[in-house]
């Protein structure tokens, strides 16, 4: 979306005459109204379209994020700028712990070759004890690791995977693949796999002995005194982030049964186990290492405090001491920038394309006059909350529709290089436009709702080079596939989650892949695609800095208000 140049009202330091504290004096008609929306300690000044906002940390940053979109003139350059320097200031950070691994050998019953990283790591899931989060950047080979310390370690067997209904398949492919059958003598058979049973069903019945289960998150509430009576030694959590929320019957499921005595292993796995708040680290490692962070009243006293809406986020002065003892007593993390020297780049491009701004802008005129009328009736602040949310999904979808003829025409014109392309999309109804507006591709589609046998059934159609296009649901191709035949991805619609983007991305830029992948981020002209992409490319999680010793320059609540306020105002200046 095009950001105008022009000055939407000017930006002072003044002596507020009420208060008698030096503040920042706002003036201008546009201005006032969206800063009067965003910052809530702003007051009223003396004269009319004029606004008081009091000089603090939160504040600067908040003006600063709203000017980067729209430009305030400064009539205090110099104080500004002495403000700007001391709020991005780069603060002092505790350096990373380094593991000393060494390159492990796998045991007889392991089938195939480990990377010299994957030895480091099934290093450290030994030195773990089996109890460990591996939280490599995805495509590094997780699961791989986690079989090979299987069959390494001593009495593995039996093994639960807990798993995302969509990966069980995959799970059940992986184990065949890498691990040989051990008989109970202890003689290992070469041209056999141990046994598996994919438990499909929530009817309680006695499960058959074999040496590994597997289930999804869902189930497992639902079957958890099955298993509880075949004596388990070991729990795998792939996507870890599922137990995220220590109210959950999963979590509670996964707690129960990690209590079992006859436990001894208990691994997470996850690319991302932070998703949206430090705090949902605790549950996780309350799994794998009970106490390892104290009670959660304890861990937030000391690595937390309490936003407005209640939530426990990790002090900044607190991620890297946090991050450190993660690594120091149970996480590994790797970047594929850091052990995968072969792996050719992945290089992101913002694309703007054209889109039906007549149709986009009648419809966000008809979403802002009910948002009003529902803020207006509401009579709690969930109320509130829920419709501007509801405000929110609608504007992404509309804006979605704009742009779906430009779409069609972007990926024509990568399909005519004949290459594989992946195009992610939010919408069902933007995945059937494309999906019917494409048919000339014989495109294959991933989408929830598939059975798996019909999800597996079109990925392998895509990896034998049977289609040259699959159009994929974001949150629905997000993980447990391999899509490397393609080294286009296109995403026709933006998630609010950045690391829902990388997983996707990830489906391609992972081991096996042999080319640099060009993922493009179509941005629909006149829309506000524009400043949702800026949230995502820009900004530094809460989560990056505990897993990645990034920075985080703002709360997500700031950026969302700031999409609100925007859409009320290119309605009023329409």
């Amino acid at each position: 979306m095009e950001t105008s140049l022009e000055n939407i009202g000017t930006l002072e330091y003044v002596l507020d005459k009420y208060s008698k504290i030096w503040s920042w004096k706002v003036t201008g008609d546009r201005a006032v109204g969206m800063i009067s929306r965003l910052v809530a300690e702003a007051w009223y000044g003396e004269n009319v379209n004029e606004i008081i906002i009091p000089d603090n940390t939160e504040t600067v940053k908040q003006l600063k994020l709203i000017m980067d979109r729209y430009p305030l003139e400064i009539l205090s350059k110099t104080v500004w700028q002495r403000k700007i320097v001391k709020t991005y200031a780069p603060k002092p950070t505790l350096p990373p712990v380094k593991l000393k691994l060494k390159r492990a050998k796998a045991g007889d019953q392991f089938r195939g070759k480990l990377l010299n990283f994957q030895k480091e790591g099934l290093d450290f899931l030994m030195k773990s004890s089996g109890n460990a989060l591996l939280a490599d950047e995805m495509g590094l080979g997780k699961t791989v690791q986690t079989l090979s310390y299987a069959a390494t370690e001593k009495q593995t067997f039996p093994l639960l995977v807990v798993a995302p209904l969509v990966t069980l398949n995959n799970w059940e492919r992986e184990i065949a693949k890498f691990l040989k059958k051990k008989s109970r003598n202890g003689r290992i058979i070469e041209s056999d796999s141990p046994s598996v049973t994919i438990i499909r069903t929530g009817k309680s019945h006695e499960l058959p002995k074999t040496d590994i289960y597997i289930i999804n998150y869902e189930l497992l509430f639902k079957r958890n005194d099955d298993l509880s009576k075949i004596g388990l030694k070991t729990i795998v959590c792939d996507e870890v982030h599922n137990l995220r929320s220590k109210t959950t019957q999963k979590y509670k499921a996964v707690k129960k049964l990690a209590a079992l005595p006859s436990i001894l292993y208990r691994i997470g796995l996850s690319g991302t186990p932070i998703y949206n708040r430090g705090s949902e680290i605790w549950p996780i490692i309350d799994i794998i290492k009970p106490g390892l962070l104290g009670s959660f009243k304890e861990f937030c006293e000391y690595f937390c405090y309490v936003n407005d809406k209640g939530k426990a986020i990790v002090l900044e002065n607190k991620r890297a001491s946090l991050r450190n003892e993660l690594q120091k007593h149970v996480m590994l993390r790797r970047k594929k920038s850091d052990v995968l020297k072969e792996l050719k780049d992945k290089v992101r491009y913002k694309e703007v394309i054209a889109a039906d701004t007549d149709y986009y802008l009648e419809e966000l005129d008809k979403i802002w006059t009910k948002v009003e009328a529902e803020q207006k009736d509401a009579e709690t602040e969930f109320s509130k909350s829920a419709s501007y949310h509801r405000a929110i999904q609608s504007e992404r979808q509309i804006a979605g529709i704009a742009k779906v003829p430009h779409v069609i025409n972007f990926v024509k014109n990568i399909m005519e290089i004949e290459e594989s392309v992946v195009v992610f999309c939010h919408h069902k109804v933007i995945h059937r436009l494309l999906h019917d507006n494409l048919q000339e591709f014989s495109p294959v589609s991933i989408i929830g709702g598939q059975t798996d046998s019909t999800r597996q059934s079109e990925i392998d159609k895509f990896q034998r080079g049977e289609s040259k296009l699959m159009i994929a649901g974001i949150r629905a191709g997000n993980v447990g596939i391999n899509l490397t035949r393609a080294k286009y991805v296109i995403f026709a619609e933006l998630d609010w989650s950045p690391a829902i983007h990388r997983q996707a991305e990830d489906r391609l830029h992972r081991i096996g892949q042999k080319n640099t992948v060009f993922a493009y981020y179509l941005i629909g002209n006149g829309t506000l695609d524009d400043h949702v992409a800026d949230v995502l490319v820009d900004k530094s999680y809460e989560i990056d800095e505990i897993m990645d010793e990034s920075k985080d320059n703002y709360e997500n609540k700031d950026k969302a208000e700031l999409i609100l306020a925007q859409i009320q105002d290119k309605v009023r200046s329409k």
